[in-house]
């Protein structure tokens, strides 16, 4: 008995270490707790809406945070923040203080409607490049995806309106703001819209889709790229998510990289020393607001 006992003792022995780790390679999806749009803010005033997409499968919160600090004359800069869920519960109050002691921006966090950090199925449709049929993606082990167009038409024609017609923003100064698939859709959209100036890249998802999102780059020129800013934020910490085509710190970014400076965009890439995947969420959400309230 004891020699059969064994191979079941080490079985469950080895799944207790490695719990962590698998626990590790995607996010957490606990139910938030309240943000700093329920709890209230001496600096900001928030206000939220909710919509559904064109198909009427995803319903959206999007959450509009104005400085109580009066608008310049030019109106105010303003940040678009994808995964709003998870980016509302990252912003703290002392971070709205500090924004206030420069030019604070609008605030606009588009999530889903949802208890959760993250709707990953509908992001990962939302987020992701169309084939270039354009037709859905469907990859191996994952959600469909390949609707970056139809949300993107969303984001500009329903969430920007919204937002905009409430707090006035300086058309030099609007920035895009996404990580992981949200950093996908953001390089997916510097080609592809004029409204933004700034557009924060941070660990872009770029092996989904066999590299997709380098197809749709190429086909990039130097007239839509200009009076553009691209911030690519990456991380060289060892990866917290499984390995595969979406993993951080692929050979494609040096790639991406060189094509996107031959082709003219004014690119700055930002390296995160040691941080994962995951890490730079946070980190990267901390420098874009800096960055735009500058």
């Amino acid at each position: 008995m004891k020699t059969q006992r064994l191979p079941l003792l080490m079985l469950l022995i080895a799944t207790t270490l490695l719990a962590p780790f698998t626990l590790l390679a995607r996010p957490t999806l606990e139910p938030l707790g309240p943000n700093i749009a329920d709890i209230g803010s001496a600096w900001y005033h928030f206000q939220t809406t909710t919509l559904r997409s064109a198909d009427g499968q995803r319903r959206y919160k999007v959450w509009l945070g104005i400085p109580r600090k009066p608008a310049p004359p030019h109106g105010y800069p303003v940040l678009y923040m994808l995964d709003g869920n998870a980016a509302m519960a990252r912003i703290t109050e002392a971070q709205l203080k500090a924004m206030t002691k420069g030019s604070p921006p609008v605030l606009v966090a588009v999530g889903y409607d949802t208890p959760l950090p993250f709707d990953v199925r509908a992001r990962s449709r939302d987020y992701t490049p169309p084939a270039a049929s354009g037709s859905p993606v469907v990859e191996h082990g994952r959600y469909p995806g390949g609707g970056s167009e139809a949300f993107r038409q969303l984001l500009l024609t329903q969430i920007v309106p919204w937002a905009e017609q409430r707090a006035a923003s300086d058309a030099r100064k609007r920035a895009l703001w996404g990580h992981s698939f949200g950093g996908l859709f953001v390089l997916d959209t510097l080609c592809r819209s004029s409204w933004f100036h700034d557009y924060f890249a941070a660990a872009p998802s770029l092996g989904w889709g066999n590299q997709r999102i380098m197809q749709r780059l190429s086909a990039c020129s130097s007239s839509q790229l200009a009076d553009k800013r691209l911030f690519l934020m990456i991380g060289d910490g060892k990866s917290d998510r499984h390995d595969g085509p979406g993993a951080p710190g692929q050979p494609a970014e040096p790639q991406l990289i060189e094509r996107l400076q031959r082709q003219g965009a004014a690119l700055q890439p930002i390296r995160y020393p040691g941080k994962t995947h995951g890490e730079l969420f946070p980190a990267s959400l901390q420098d874009a607001l800096q960055k735009i309230s500058r």
